[in-house]
């Protein structure tokens, strides 16, 4: 066995010791909350009925809504969610054409997102992130001739190991997975296989080989190993080996406790209210068939065979004389209580996984004003996650798929550093501080311009609508950078404007609002 294979192998069984504490909290979150995930241990069997211990669904709707409200709230599919624009230090006269070259770019990285599956894993992975509070997306490079440069891939909780760096950052990953030997060869077609695996897997073509992949950083570039985990023939055998500028693994969290490398998720702070819930609901079903069925009680005169009744309608039942036959026993109580302990735990359930804030409104009719303060007491409940999901999933997903187009040619040479070129992100959670920026300055403009002629000449309306227009996420083609043409005072001009533009703004956040929920 080679000695970076050895070490590596090392590495990766001490994490997983590490890791043996999550997995059976892991395990009951995915069997209350999310029962057809794999899980945290694996080994379950496609089409596996796994719904036996469940008996309550509140848990797995309100799951399934949070996983799709953050879908729609921080990638959207089919919405440009993310964009490039101007940085501070570009000149003035050189802005119009950086800024058009930062539009082809954006369109150009969206347009690989639209037709990648991006979508789809990534709604998986939020589903594991609601549920076990850590998340782990892999994205590759395609084939060149292929639809879309980007191959996404929710992988499973229990194929993931991580180590965390000393900034906090989740960038070494092990991945454990099994594949075929023709999965192997298509995946490591310059492997060189032990001739006694090959020999084996060819005599058994469903047999599974153990592959370990390792992504660790070094320096400024992370590392990439993939080898054989297992005993025998092949054991430790190097597959391949290559260095990434970024790493191919996007490891996320809900939230971090102190000490911890794993994130927590809602699930697990509402899992006592599951599992209760579910309890009381097994409880009363129960209950209902002794209701429905009764428990009956009959004499042992000699005649009546309890093993031989059937208790249908127009069945005869003989007796002995003189005995009680067959008759039913009275129940001690009932259990009318169970209606109200499950519709007080349904709620904190669905209050723990935001189901009754960020799921689909009852009234479809919102006013504007509905609309901002829902969209509002969003970006309060998810401000925290966000910020955390931004750090670990969105730039370092943006920055790799930049990374891709540039070295394939499709897009210029472009380093986001905030100087020269800026991260823009454009989905509806991330638009709200803006949106109520721009309610601020319209606020303001109204208020100037109504104090007469001498308030209404300090604004100057040229900068104000380009200020609005990047505050809203208007494509800066659209944005003239020089002044006014002669003739036209803005400061009269602008107070006929101002209402269409506030009309304009409430319209597309109620529409906004009501479009996403």
């Amino acid at each position: 066995m080679d000695e970076t294979a050895d070490r590596v192998l090392k590495r990766y069984r001490a994490a997983k010791e590490r890791r043996a504490a999550w997995e059976t909290h892991w395990q009951e979150c995915y069997d209350y909350a999310l029962p057809s995930r794999t899980g945290a241990v694996g080994g379950a069997t496609p089409g596996e009925k796994k719904t036996d211990r469940l008996f309550d669904g509140t848990a797995p709707d309100a799951v399934e809504q949070l996983a799709a409200s953050l879908l729609a709230q921080l990638t959207p599919p089919w919405a440009q969610w993310f964009g490039l624009s101007v940085g501070s230090e570009i000149a003035q006269d050189e802005r119009g054409a950086v800024a058009e070259m930062l539009e082809k770019a954006s369109a150009k990285l969206q347009s690989h997102f639209d037709r990648s599956n991006f979508a789809i894993e990534m709604h998986q992975c939020y589903l594991d992130l609601v549920t076990a509070g850590t998340a782990s997306l892999l994205f590759e490079e395609t084939a060149p001739g292929a639809s879309s440069a980007f191959r996404f891939t929710a992988v499973p909780l229990a194929q993931v190991v991580l180590e965390e760096s000393i900034e906090g950052r989740l960038d070494t990953t092990y991945r454990r997975s099994e594949m075929t030997l023709a999965g192997l060869r298509e995946r490591f077609p310059n492997a060189a296989l032990a001739p006694d695996l090959v020999a084996k897997a060819e005599r058994d073509p469903d047999l599974r080989l153990p592959v370990l992949e390792s992504v660790t950083p070094v320096r400024h570039s992370f590392r990439y190993l993939a080898l054989l985990d297992q005993d025998g023939p092949g054991a430790g055998d190097l597959l391949k080996e290559g260095r990434f500028d970024h790493s191919p693994f996007l490891n996320f969290r809900w939230l971090k406790a102190p000490g911890e490398v794993y994130g927590r998720s809602p699930v697990m702070k509402a899992l006592p209210d599951i599992k209760t819930a579910n309890k009381v609901v097994e409880l009363v079903l129960k209950n209902a068939t002794i209701a429905v069925t009764g428990i009956w009680q009959a004499d042992d005169d000699g005649v009546l065979n309890p093993a031989n009744i059937k208790l249908v309608p127009g069945t005869i039942i003989p007796k002995a004389m003189g005995s009680a036959g067959l008759t039913p026993l009275e129940t001690p109580g009932r259990f009318d209580v169970s209606q109200l302990m499950l519709t007080d735990l349904r709620q904190r359930i669905e209050h723990a996984l935001l189901a009754d804030r960020l799921g689909q409104t009852q009234n479809p009719r919102m006013t504007a004003t509905e609309v901002l303060e829902r969209s509002a007491e969003m970006a309060r409940i998810l401000g925290a996650t966000f910020g955390r999901l931004q750090a670990e999933l969105l730039t370092p997903l943006v920055i790799r798929a930049i990374a891709i187009l540039r070295r394939r040619g499709e897009i210029p040479d472009l380093a986001i550093d905030g100087h020269l070129v800026d991260l823009q992100y454009k989905s509806p959670l991330a638009q709200q501080q803006s949106r109520q920026d721009a309610q601020n300055v319209l606020q303001w403009l109204t208020t100037a311009s109504g104090l007469g002629p001498e308030a209404a000449q300090a604004i100057d309306a040229g900068a104000a609508a380009r200020w609005l227009g990047r505050a809203l996420g208007v494509p800066d083609e659209l944005i003239r950078e020089t002044p006014s043409p002669a003739g036209i005072d803005p400061a009269q001009a602008l107070p006929g404007v101002l209402p269409a533009v506030a009309s304009t703004l409430a319209g597309a956040a109620s529409a906004r609002g009501g479009r996403h929920g």
